[in-house]
């Protein structure tokens, strides 16, 4: 083993153990088997392991923000938020990607670098940790706190995320108030919390409305522009294409007129698109892209002063914030033809 500090991963893996089973050593656990708990002892001392600091006492100064993606408007958002608070509490930042979108957890070298620069916490973006992960930093005692959770998280990791179900309800609710009944909706990955609400509450309006919902008017991407025009390229060749598109995010929305503009249709002439998150480039599309509007920057100041307060040893009021969504009108909507 290397002459650094070894990892509670190098350890579990030389004891034959998993890094949980390490972690439930070091915190004192007793449903761990004697013979074990005496093999991971031992290799601690052998390796001389020291458990990180407790919260108490001083801190580095250092948080690290992990994003799935950083190649969107969305994502600087996020980090304009969060950088402003850390910038008030003297507070630096380590900016890393997942980058394989295939996945939505950052790697073992990840963890091994954020456990050698001794980071304070974590703010996870769209993105997740394993259960080891977890595991290991709570061992650690860095606290972690998610934007936009991926999946279902442990009741005491503290997530902030939007009104999603509200947004895709008010979206849709405002299309079919200007008279589509054609209603398609382009999303995220289906696997992805803040995507299926998203599509949950267009159903929901939908229904509420005696709507049909035909399969392949529900289309899944990623978020980003090119799925976007590609996901609206085979709803217009459809026998019955939507008169109407509710967008996931407003880089979908705006591949959505790049494939109408391919095909001389023109929005909202002949396809009204809306989108969601409200971003600057929403209002300078042509024509300005009706959308909702969730809190980006509120939603990362909040997550930044959460893990702050876990840094400094106290823990929040509550562990899951909504912040509202509202619809923004502007020019992409309109009333189908005849």
């Amino acid at each position: 083993m290397p002459q650094r500090r070894p990892t509670l991963a190098e350890i579990a893996q030389e004891a034959g153990v998993s890094v949980p089973t390490v972690s439930k050593v070091l915190n004192g656990r007793l449903d761990v088997a004697a013979e074990t708990r005496r093999q991971v002892e031992r290799l601690l001392e052998q390796h001389r392991y020291q458990p990180r600091r407790h919260r108490d006492d001083r801190t580095v100064g250092l948080i690290d923000l992990v994003f799935l993606d950083l190649g969107s408007p969305w994502s600087m958002a996020i980090l304009d938020g969060v950088e402003e608070v850390t910038h008030e509490a003297g507070f630096g930042i380590v900016v890393s990607a997942v980058h394989d979108r295939s996945r939505t957890r950052p790697g073992r070298k990840w963890l091994d670098n954020l456990q050698a620069r001794n980071s304070d916490g974590v703010v996870l973006v769209l993105s997740e940790l394993s259960a080891a992960q977890h595991a290991q930093l709570d061992a650690l005692g860095i606290p972690v706190v998610v934007v936009d959770p991926v999946g279902d998280l442990a009741k005491d990791v503290p997530a902030v995320g939007a009104t999603n179900w509200a947004g895709g309800v008010a979206a849709t609710e405002h299309l079919i108030g200007l008279g589509h009944r054609r209603i398609a909706t382009l999303s995220g990955p289906p696997d992805v919390m803040c995507s299926r609400a998203r599509v949950d509450g267009y159903r929901s309006a939908m229904r509420g409305a005696g709507l049909a919902v035909p399969d392949d008017y529900v289309r899944y991407g990623d978020f980003l522009l090119d799925t976007g025009r590609t996901e609206t390229a085979a709803l217009l060749e459809l026998p019955e294409p939507p008169t109407a598109i509710f967008a996931g995010s407003d880089q979908m929305a705006r591949g959505a007129y790049g494939a109408l503009f391919d095909r001389g249709l023109r929005v909202p002439d002949d396809v009204s698109v809306i989108g969601f998150d409200d971003l600057p480039e929403a209002l300078w599309a042509t024509p300005p892209l009706t959308t909702v509007r969730q809190p980006l920057r509120d939603m990362a100041q909040m997550a930044a002063r959460m893990l702050l307060d876990l840094v400094g040893g106290d823990r929040p009021e509550t562990t899951r914030v909504e912040m509202a969504t509202r619809l923004v009108e502007r020019s992409s909507t309109a009333p189908p033809k005849g």
